[in-house]
């Protein structure tokens, strides 16, 4: 195992990053000797979203990428639910912005539009970024769908406009989650990385390669992206047998 991924294991251990659970847990599925607690995971999620963004004075950052390490990691998921973490906690406005468009989900995931969004406003229309945020009923959170499926991603990620785009969220609300395409198949999670204040990796429970995770942490290193932490979906909570049987 090399230096770099055992520094990088290490710190998601200080960090308790690493314990998320990433896709809603059924309390009532129960299988023997484990069980997915709800309310642990919701109370992870709700660590995961204190120890980032709701740090004290300046130190927290405003503009974080989330992506995967592999396809099905499950960082739309783990985006989505800390942009609902986030919004209930803080009284400033929150925006997830799905920048998947390889493969997007979150427009489903909230049940909105997804046919106008992200990439219209980096390649098409030039109206104010907040034309293309859908408010979520009832709260300060706001999404920012995929839009079109027909934009050139090429373009898109190379554009001086997604620079501009990426300044005018920031500048609009007061923290901007963004979800990005797995980074070991796709540059989209660099080149996004690098217009914000860093990434969050979302690594599978026994199931992403460790050998993966380690190289897409050095593209990251050699991009000068800056890695946040990481998380680990669809994790299981053991239980001691003696409980089980009570169950």
């Amino acid at each position: 195992m090399s230096k770099n991924f055992e520094v990088l294991q290490q710190a998601h251990k200080d960090t308790e990053l690493f314990r998320t659970a990433a896709t809603p847990l059924a309390p009532s599925k129960i299988e023997r000797g484990v069980m997915r607690v709800e309310a642990l995971a919701r109370e992870e999620e709700i660590k995961l979203v204190q120890t980032v963004f709701l740090l004290p004075g300046q130190e927290a950052p405003r503009s974080v990428v989330f992506c995967g390490v592999e396809e099905g990691d499950g960082s739309s998921s783990v985006c989505a639910r800390a942009g609902e973490m986030l919004s209930a906690q803080m009284p400033g406005s929150v925006c997830v912005v799905d920048a998947n468009l390889r493969s997007p989900s979150l427009h489903e995931y909230f049940g909105l539009d997804g046919a106008f969004g992200f990439a219209d406003a980096v390649l098409i229309d030039s109206s104010p970024i907040e034309t293309f945020a859908q408010q979520v009923r009832g709260s300060n959170l706001w999404v920012v769908a995929s839009g079109s499926r027909a934009a050139d991603l090429h373009i898109l990620l190379t554009s001086d406009r997604l620079q501009a785009r990426m300044k005018e969220l920031v500048g609009k609300f007061d923290r901007v989650l963004i979800n990005a395409p797995p980074a070991s198949l796709y540059a989209d999670a660099a080149l996004l990385g690098k217009l914000v204040d860093g990434v969050i990796l979302v690594l599978k429970s026994s199931s992403t390669r460790r050998e993966t995770a380690r190289k897409v942490k050095e593209s990251f290193d050699d991009a000068s992206v800056r890695l946040i932490g990481a998380v680990l979906s669809e994790r299981t909570f053991p239980i001691p047998e003696r409980l089980y049987r009570k169950l």
